[in-house]
């Protein structure tokens, strides 16, 4: 079924420079002007209406090109595609040869899923719920945390990721991980630890340098006490206590641990403040390195040359796996975090990693690297985590590695409403438009549940539907929200 009044549609779209068409709900968008440029693809599904400025923000970035070689031979976008703040649409994919796009992953570097389940039951939890919650609340938003490192470890957290922070963990334990159970998180990390492999993605260890670190997060010796680690952000980030709803894949639930009526724990975070020190360090170096005497490029996204300039290249995905180590360092301490309180209120309770991965990182493939922006890995048998607001489903799924979306899936189910528009209007909303009716959202600013209520953003099962259609993933497990922290 074609959308709605698609012809004047598509009209108004090229009065804006854009040649789209549709067909089996995929749109596909190239810059009139740039018929050298792939045609990008965009799934969505029956009835999602599509944001002009999203596509034109996908046709710019599947038109970006260095003039001294590389550019962009793929790109797609995900169900969950609307406009990105910084010029590049959420949900974005591209696969570039001869060229690396920082703007293309932008500040928020390794965000990211986290996913913990647990042995307790609904009623269990909710018998000291309150309990719970306070004591939550003081580490994620009153500071009570202590995540203090010696310098060795931020160093090591740097360079080596997961592996490397454990070692100087295991070495000198600081910090509220003295409590911790280090030997589960090793086990953790260890690709040997379970059935299907690594329990996180690429190990939680990229290549990365400790020099390329903010100054004040590595000194040469001493403790460091780093505000920023182990804190959920702002934005569209939350640390969520769902139930496991219903089992889809009975056999893979089972392998990685998943059972109906059992609680999960939900994370949704970044880099924060490393990664918009180095994702907004390096879109200025991209800029500052265009050839000089030629016209900038209309969109403002300027990649590096990995033939003009192969250092700068490499010294850029040296630094966005240094600000990939710490977010997965991050979500791995919001989560101990949360593990340690369920132990002080519920008792023993070990609450296994089942999988952690990224939605915006660059990664080498095929000849060059392929880029996700708000969309991440699905490679055949892996993970994936996709979230519904906080009002909605969340999904277990397992990718299918479908080469015509570049072994990707949807990070969530993306925003239909601007914060700006619910901030602005959300206040004289009732729950009930909002979505809010039943949901327990655990923050310090009431802006913040308007902003980011179920009625923001797409229905996410049709957002998985499509997916599942198109045999990009397949669904393990649902998953119902039972409270939400968002800072």
């Amino acid at each position: 079924m074609q959308p709605k009044n698609l012809r004047r549609l598509l009209r108004a779209l090229a009065r804006q420079g854009l040649n789209v068409t549709y067909s089996d709900r995929t749109y596909s968008v190239r810059l009139a002007n740039s018929p050298d440029a792939p045609v990008a693809e965009i799934l969505l599904p029956e009835g999602f209406s599509v944001e002009a400025k999203a596509l034109k923000q996908l046709a710019n970035l599947a038109n970006v090109r260095h003039p001294a070689g590389g550019c962009v031979c793929r790109a797609c976008a995900t169900p969950d595609f609307h406009p990105g703040d910084a010029g590049v649409a959420i949900g974005s994919v591209v696969e570039t040869v001869g060229q690396v796009i920082p703007g293309a992953v932008g500040s928020d570097i390794n965000c990211g899923m986290r996913l913990h389940v647990a042995d307790l039951s609904i009623d269990e939890f909710l018998a000291k719920r309150d309990l719970f919650v306070e004591r939550m609340k003081g580490d994620y938003f009153f500071g009570t945390r202590d995540v203090t490192m010696t310098a060795h470890a931020m160093r090591a957290l740097f360079q080596y990721g997961v592996p490397g922070w454990l070692d100087a963990m295991l070495d000198q334990p600081t910090g509220s991980i003295v409590k911790s159970d280090v030997y589960q998180l090793a086990q953790e990390s260890d690709g040997s630890a379970n059935a299907f492999g690594e329990r996180i993605f690429l190990g939680g260890s990229m290549d990365g340098n400790w020099k390329l670190a903010p100054e004040e997060l590595v000194p040469n010796n001493g403790l460091v006490r780093d505000g920023g680690l182990a804190t959920i952000g702002s934005g569209n980030h939350f640390v969520e206590v769902q139930r496991v709803d219903k089992v889809e894949n009975r056999a893979l639930a089972h392998a990685w641990g998943v059972h109906e009526g059992h609680l999960a724990f939900m994370i949704h975070s970044g880099s924060r403040n490393v990664g918009k020190y180095i994702g907004g360090m390096w879109r200025d170096r991209a800029k500052a390195a265009w050839p000089k005497g030629l016209k900038y490029p209309e969109s403002q996204i300027f990649p590096l040359c990995a033939h003009s300039h192969p250092e700068l290249a490499a010294s850029y995905l040296k630094a966005e796996a240094t600000a990939a180590n710490y977010g997965f360092i991050n979500r791995l301490l919001l989560a101990e975090l949360l593990r340690l309180r369920l132990r002080e209120v519920y008792g023993d309770v070990e609450a296994p990693l089942v999988y952690d991965l990224p939605h915006n990182i660059t990664l080498p493939e095929g000849r060059g690297w392929v880029t996700r922006k708000g969309a991440c890995p699905a490679y055949a048998e892996q993970p994936v985590i996709i979230p519904g607001s906080m009002g909605a489903y969340s999904y277990l799924m397992v990718g299918k590695g479908n080469p015509a979306f570049c072994n990707s899936a949807s990070h969530g189910a993306g925003r239909v409403k601007s914060r700006f528009d619910l901030s602005r209007k959300g206040a004289s909303q009732s729950e009930a438009e909002l979505g809010l009716t039943g949901v327990d959202c655990i923050t310090l600013r009431e802006e913040r549940r308007i902003e980011e209520a179920p009625a923001a953003y797409k229905p996410i099962e049709s957002v998985i539907d499509v997916q599942v259609e198109a045999e990009m993933v397949s669904v393990v497990a649902r998953l119902s929200p039972v409270l939400t922290f968002k800072a």
